[in-house]
């Protein structure tokens, strides 16, 4: 087994079944695990921070990104190498905030980012950032290691429990291995642009869009776009009032994507 000291997980605050779309679009191979109440975990199969010109705080700083671009929860990368360790948080739009710890523990981040880590996972600001600033303090006692374990051991308090074995600072051929023998361990793996297609539209339907792209609501409102497009297509040539007629194209456009919407998502 390769004892290389670089690895990584990706922490995602939602469910398995809600990350698992997105994680699709990754185009990598990853394992996908429970991880306690409202959290999944993230193992990468490969290690293309080996490969590539980046390095592991890189790569799965991309993939956080990508992650939570789009989706209700945040993400967070826990990393490490010979040299460091360090998380990066993404959540939504927003840029990607972190922080970082030399190999014998020295804290190489800013206090700001401790405080925006605490806010963007809606934690208390006062008792909950007071828990976290030892993390950011000197401590000879405690390596780059310890500082992840510290910082995993702190969001249990939100439901974080990551599965036996699935230990920050462990090889990543370990945490591959271990992931595997998960009784509800998934693998996800890019299998082209229909899965992909498929991925990207289960995430907007299980958002607060779903309800009107299927089911009665989608049909209900389709019909009411082309029993108003229509008759205001219909004024609006009368008229030679091109606004108008615009307007009403537009409407049964809608309507009939909204109609055949859920024919079409059967056949991707």
């Amino acid at each position: 087994m390769n004892a290389t000291p670089v690895g990584a997980l990706l922490l995602c605050r939602a469910e398995p079944a809600e990350v698992s779309p997105a994680a699709h679009l990754l185009r990598e191979r990853l394992l996908l695990a429970p991880a306690g109440d409202g959290w999944s975990v993230l193992v990468p199969e490969g290690k293309p921070w080996l490969d590539g010109a980046d390095p592991v705080d890189r790569v799965v700083a991309g993939w956080a990104g990508a992650l939570a671009v789009g989706a209700g929860w945040p993400v967070l990368a826990l990393w490490w190498d010979g040299d460091r360790s360090g998380y990066t948080l993404a959540a939504g739009f927003r840029r990607a905030v972190g922080y970082v710890w030399l190999a014998d523990g020295t804290p190489a981040g800013e206090d700001e980012a401790m405080r925006t880590f605490v806010a963007r996972l809606g934690l208390d600001p006062v008792l909950d950032l007071q828990a976290l600033e030892p993390l950011t303090r000197t401590d000879p006692d405690a390596d780059a290691r310890t500082r992840l374990l510290a910082l995993t051991a702190f969001l249990t308090r939100t439901g974080l429990t990551l599965p036996a074995g699935l230990t920050p600072g462990e090889p990543a051929d370990r945490l591959r291995e271990v992931a595997r023998i998960q009784p509800a361990a998934g693998q996800i793996e890019w299998a082209g642009w229909r899965d992909a297609v498929r991925a990207e539209l289960e995430i907007v339907e299980e958002g607060p869009l779903g309800p009107w792209l299927l089911g009665p609501r989608a049909r209900l409102l389709g019909a009411a776009q082309l029993t108003a497009g229509i008759p205001l297509s219909l004024w609006a040539v009368r008229r030679r009032s091109a606004g108008w007629a615009f307007a009403g194209a537009l409407l049964i456009a809608h309507g009939v994507l909204e109609l055949a919407y859920e024919r079409l998502r059967v056949e991707i």
